[in-house]
């Protein structure tokens, strides 16, 4: 994502070692920082390693995790992702093409603030797209990128999926699953999760390597936990 990152709370601030809740959760994880992801440029298809801070908050976030027992474990195919979840203490996580990022095409490389100055105007990637700018062969090969409509579709892929886990088909008994990651893309599966229209991404804030936790409440799909900090 365009990956604008907060600093993290202090310690003190920092929510303790998750628990799990009787019933299932789908628990979001988004991966440690990259260099892109600190200096805010866009990081779609770009294969990026995460960086020393980035495996620090990886592990920590393995220890606020520590306490599930996850029934699947699923990543996305890019390397900042998939260490992450290796950090995190899940090696064998299943790779799923549709966990990862959001692929932004012209936009690929560049800041918010690039691409605002491009058009002369403020850019909102969750209202413009990526498309907003030409085809680039600096910045996404080439590619035109993808609509956010077309991520909603990949997040409802990965949801139905999950889905599959959580209430257990053919087992009769579901189970905690964890999908690690990237921002925009879990911001968008958050949104449609809810059943909200995807544009709503833009108001769910998600720093690197941290939590979300999305589980049911009355019969609805809920949001029980948001942006948490790792340990």
């Amino acid at each position: 994502m365009s990956d604008e990152t907060l600093p993290p709370p202090p310690a003190a601030a920092r929510p303790p070692a998750l628990r799990p809740t009787r019933d299932p959760q789908l628990v979001l994880l988004r991966h440690g920082q990259t260099e892109w992801s600190a200096s805010g440029r866009h990081t779609g298809r770009t294969d990026l390693p995460l960086t020393a801070a980035g495996e620090t908050q990886a592990r920590s976030a393995g220890a606020t995790l520590a306490a599930y027992e996850f029934a699947a474990v699923f990543t996305s195919p890019r390397t900042r992702a998939r260490r992450t979840a290796e950090l995190a203490g899940h090696p064998g996580a299943v790779v799923d093409e549709d966990l990862a990022e959001w692929d932004y095409g012209p936009v690929d490389g560049r800041t918010s603030r690039d691409v605002s100055e491009i058009l002369g105007r403020e850019f909102q990637i969750f209202e413009d797209g990526v498309q907003v700018l030409p085809p680039s062969d600096e910045h996404g090969e080439g590619r035109p990128g993808e609509t956010l409509d077309q991520v909603a579709v990949r997040a409802a892929r990965v949801i139905a999926r999950a889905e599959q886990v959580l209430a257990g088909a053919g087992t009769g008994a579901g189970g905690d699953v964890l999908l690690v990651a990237h921002g925009h893309l879990l911001r968008v599966l958050a949104t449609v999760w809810l059943g909200v229209d995807p544009r709503l991404g833009a108001r769910f804030e998600l720093g690197t390597a941290a939590v979300c936790l999305l589980g049911y409440g009355h019969s609805l799909r809920t949001i029980e936990g948001w942006n948490l900090a790792a340990q």
